[in-house]
């Protein structure tokens, strides 16, 4: 991979944070903010969607584009989802609970609050909201955090729904999941103080750790989304959307450098060559009797071979300007988002059943010369003069250098075009739902994971790796919650992190626990009900039948503990059976009879009972 100097460069990033709060309800109705499947939906109905002017009477580029793919949007709704998301009924008033949680965070990156919040429309029309905009509102500002590369301003911190969730593609467009619409989500935006990729991801990690200090956050992928802003001195800003590991982070930044760079070199050298792109022209005679199956199933179901002469592209479109991504890819991406499976060019062909006779006559048809190369989209006419026109317009912007332009993170590391960058003209007041005056005198400060690390090693005796474990573990709120109620940390912290782990290693479905199966389990533990050696089995239990109770598993299981006449008895009858093994080892034979013992009791008594007595048994027969 290939090393900058980045200040030499003039990097700029900035990062935008997505995340979902953890919190009881929505932000603008009280529906649950439980995930479903799509099995489960009960009914579903459709929408068409197209762009409003703003309130300052203009169309956002981005939904402008959004809107000329002609697209059906199909909504599965729940039992647990209501008139507000489907947007036959008023939004409620702002969530408290979201809106405290908001606050807590605005507190640990040093925000000042709004006085006065005020819910926004933002313009979305890619079907992932059923009204074609997102409620959202400014909450805090000029925050800051620190990296070891300096401190990282926050712009600001925005508090909205959460979009609809994309289920599957469909014949006439896509189908959309109601049950994440409307989940409570922050925003957070840095200002463009990150000078390298290496500072882009630790911002992103110190974000994270402060947004899951306050336990109010949703765990698990596609909770978190990470948004880099990212343009060197003579390129442009680029976002990036969608990166949903930090371990990428630092790769996007780095591969989104490296894409500027190229096309700022395949700039300059067009210019050189005085490059110039012409205009559309329909080629389709040029493959009547063409072997390409692509370009032949367009003409034969009476569609249309479009292309355009890029001037002075020769041997550039071919060229490398990401891992595997080409000048041309970028064009491609470009049809593609009005239809087109992609795109031919001359420094690919003659390939794909197109051959040489059929390039110099597809350079003859647009009266490309030596140095030129020539683009081609096959298909319906409609989607092959929309898509051309498209090429058209992304090979004139490579004459420039870098477009500005919103793209879309791909899992290699890459990034793919996706929309223009959105601007002002995207946002409008929502009008019905009333201000929020913010207070941040009604929220506490929450204590940092890292605090928390320290203080569970200094006031519940956990080791340092298993105090971070817990710290940094999704059931932190919960293993607080234990303790605060009487349970042992180092059981409750043990049970939480590594027998949890050793049951889901055993393929035990431990994704079916809820918090109240632990803390139940936890408290029978604690108050003797339950032996611990029983508790696998009671959990196990419950993940494979998550309708019990705690209760209800211990007395299916049996798992009840025994007194102490039992404990012998049964102990005794185990080492009845192995008295020769007792007599010629002694206490040598303790070991194998041990585990023999819990196994006759099955997790029904306690170790230490059960060593002591076995200890008894074997001096007597020794």
């Amino acid at each position: 991979m290939t090393e900058y100097d980045y200040e030499e460069l003039g990097l700029v990033a900035g990062l935008e944070i997505h995340q979902q709060l953890d919190t009881e309800t929505k932000l603008f109705c009280q529906c649950p903010t439980e995930l479903r499947e799509p099995e489960e939906s009960e009914r579903s109905f459709t929408r068409y969607l197209h762009p409003t002017k703003s309130e300052l009477g203009e169309i956002d580029a981005a939904a402008l584009e959004e809107s000329m793919v002609d697209r059906e949007f199909e909504y599965l709704a729940y039992d647990t989802t209501c008139l507000v998301e489907e947007d036959d009924e008023p939004p409620h008033r702002v969530d408290r609970e979201a809106m405290e949680v908001a606050l807590e965070i605005a507190q640990l990156m040093d925000m000042t609050a709004v006085d006065q919040t005020h819910v926004m429309r933002k313009i979305v029309v890619d079907g992932s909201n059923t009204t074609g905009f997102q409620r959202t509102m400014l909450v805090a500002d000029d925050g800051v955090i620190d990296t070891s590369e300096g401190p990282v301003g926050i712009e600001d911190m925005m508090l909205e729904e959460e979009s609809a969730q994309r289920v599957a593609e469909t014949e006439g467009g896509v189908r959309f999941s109601l049950d994440r619409l409307g989940i409570p989500l922050v925003e957070i935006g840095t200002k463009p103080d990150i000078r390298s990729p290496e500072q882009a991801r630790e911002a992103a990690e110190r974000i994270g750790m402060l947004l899951r200090s306050t336990g109010h956050v949703k765990r698990g992928l596609g909770t978190i989304r990470q948004d880099v802003n990212v343009s060197v001195a003579a390129g442009a800003r680029v976002e990036i959307k969608g990166v949903q590991s930090l371990d990428d982070i630092d790769d996007i930044v780095r591969n989104e450098v490296g894409r500027q760079v190229a096309l700022l070199d395949i700039a300059d050298e067009l210019d050189t060559r005085d490059a110039a792109v012409g205009d559309p022209v329909d080629v389709s005679d040029v493959f009547d009797n063409t072997d390409s199956g692509v370009i032949a199933s367009a003409l034969n179901s009476g569609g249309t071979a479009m292309a355009v002469r890029l001037g002075g592209f020769d041997g550039l479109v071919g060229r490398e300007i990401q891992p595997d991504r080409r000048l041309g890819t970028e064009l491609a991406d470009h049809a593609k988002r009005h239809g087109a499976g992609g795109i031919f060019h001359t420094d690919e062909l003659p390939a794909y059943g197109v051959t040489e006779a059929e390039v110099d006559a597809l350079r003859a048809a647009v009266d490309a010369g030596p140095d030129d190369a020539v683009a081609l989209v096959a298909d319906d006419t409609d989607t092959a003069e929309l898509s051309i026109e498209a090429v058209q317009e992304r090979a004139e912007t490579a004459l420039s250098g870098v477009p500005e332009e919103t793209r879309d993170a791909n899992e290699d590391g890459t990034t793919r075009y996706l929309r223009p960058l959105p601007g002002a003209a995207r946002m409008y007041p929502e009008t019905d739902v009333p201000p929020v005056e913010p207070d941040p005198s009604e929220v506490e400060t929450p204590e940092l994971l890292t605090e928390k690390v320290e203080r569970y090693q200094s006031e519940y005796g956990l080791d340092a790796g298993l105090a971070e474990q817990v710290a940094y573990g999704r059931r932190m709120p919960l293993f607080e919650s234990v303790v605060a109620d009487g349970v042992d940390p180092t059981l409750a912290a043990g049970t939480l992190e590594s027998t949890l782990t050793e049951l889901r290693r055993d393929d035990v479905p431990v994704e079916n626990l809820t918090d109240d199966h632990l803390a139940d389990s936890l408290h029978l533990v604690e108050d003797g009900e339950v032996p611990q050696e029983g508790l696998n089995d009671l959990l196990t239990a419950l993940a494979e039948d998550p309708a019990l109770s705690a209760e209800e598993a211990v007395e299916q299981e049996g798992l009840g503990g025994v007194d102490e006449d039992e404990v012998r008895e049964a102990i005794s009858e185990v080492v009845e059976r192995n008295a020769d093994q007792v007599e010629q080892e002694g206490m040598g034979a303790f070991s194998a009879l041990m585990g023999e013992c819990m196994g006759a009791l099955r997790g029904k008594a306690d170790g230490d009972v059960v060593s002591d007595v076995l200890r008894e048994e074997i001096q007597k027969r020794a």
